[in-house]
């Protein structure tokens, strides 16, 4: 990568604020990227995709300049107009992905009215992590997480829109994104049930190790797939690592551009560099995550991916899912 005749201009901006998930903008990396650009980098972490659309639609994206997002999230930024058309030329490291990740027309959401509004990065199955020493056979499928033998060691991730997912897949439903009318009732009598074999609820990686080792988890849904793995093996603990039959539901991070940005060239240089071998080794080295330029090792061909895509009414699954995070009973949580 070449950021000579970027520099002159991007002298004159002083801060690149950045809105990021936890791992992909390690100390270091930003310290070589402000070297390389005369900047700094002012990074702000959130730890759920409600977070992330609290902190950027609270002031019309006008507090950072780029963030990371998920596909399925992306959608409601750009109908918001929080995020702004990318300028493809301007991340020539962008040649460097697989090719599936180069054809953006492909990836759902990513391009709107001809125009490109994220760059691939990251991603991550949600597959099942489980201790061997309490489950000796792999488990199967999504259903394992219901088992009645696991009341109480079941790790969970805190997300009213994946666990509605969830739900609606070990139902059987063919799309786990758009639940239809009559579908609401089985799915939150499904999410009680999961609630009752709940050892606790994470939203960070490291947060669900300290969890998964502390209170002697027996199963955990992965949020953060093979980087919570990573991390558990790491740290000593005899895991194994499942995708479910259905298909992991899986999430695509990408980094976008703010409407408002102060800072698009800063902003398309720090998309460009992160596209870099260093920085796209270290989502691998340290984070247990996938890249978009190399396959990952850890998965086989017979393993299916759902990605993740728009949810039928976001606000009225983060609705139910607090009242059941909170206890109500099925009547409570569907009452007006």
């Amino acid at each position: 990568m070449c950021l000579v005749g970027w520099l002159p201009l991007l002298a004159s901006a002083d801060t690149l604020r950045v809105l990021s998930w936890p791992g992909y903008a390690d100390a270091d990396l930003v310290k070589a990227f402000e070297a390389r650009t005369g900047s700094q980098v002012s990074i702000n972490f959130i730890d759920s995709d409600e977070a992330l659309w609290e902190r950027v639609n609270q002031n019309q994206g006008q507090d950072f300049d780029v963030l990371a997002v998920n596909t399925a999230e992306l959608q409601r930024y750009i109908q918001a107009a929080l995020v702004g058309p990318i300028d493809t030329t301007q991340v020539p490291n962008t040649a460097r992905q697989l090719p599936r990740f180069r054809q953006l027309g492909s990836i759902s959401g990513l391009v709107h009215q001809g125009r490109v509004y994220g760059v691939p990065y990251t991603y991550a199955e949600m597959g099942l992590i489980y201790d061997r020493q309490q489950i000796k056979v792999s488990p199967s499928s999504v259903t394992a997480l219901w088992d009645p033998r696991y009341r109480g060691k079941v790790l969970l991730y805190n997300s009213s829109s994946h666990n509605f997912s969830l739900a609606a897949q070990s139902l059987g439903h063919s799309n786990p994104f758009q639940l239809g009318t009559g579908q609401w009732p089985a799915a939150v009598d499904r999410l009680i049930a999961l609630r009752r074999n709940a050892l606790g609820f994470y939203t960070q990686p490291d947060e669900s190790v300290q969890l998964f080792r502390q209170k002697r988890a027996a199963l955990m849904l992965a949020n953060y797939g093979s980087q919570q793995l990573q991390l558990l093996r790491s740290a000593g603990v005899d895991v194994g690592y499942a995708i479910p039959k259905e298909g992991a539901l899986a999430w695509l991070d990408i980094w976008a551009v703010t409407r408002q940005t102060k800072n698009a060239a800063l902003a398309h240089a720090w998309i460009n560099f992160l596209l870099e071998p260093a920085p796209s080794q270290a989502l691998v080295a340290r984070q247990g995550l996938a890249n978009t330029v190399a396959e990952p090792p850890y998965l086989h061909p017979k393993d299916r991916m759902v990605w993740l895509e728009p949810v039928e009414n976001s606000l009225r699954r983060q609705q139910l899912w607090e009242r059941i995070y909170s206890g109500d009973r099925a009547a409570r949580v569907l009452a007006p």
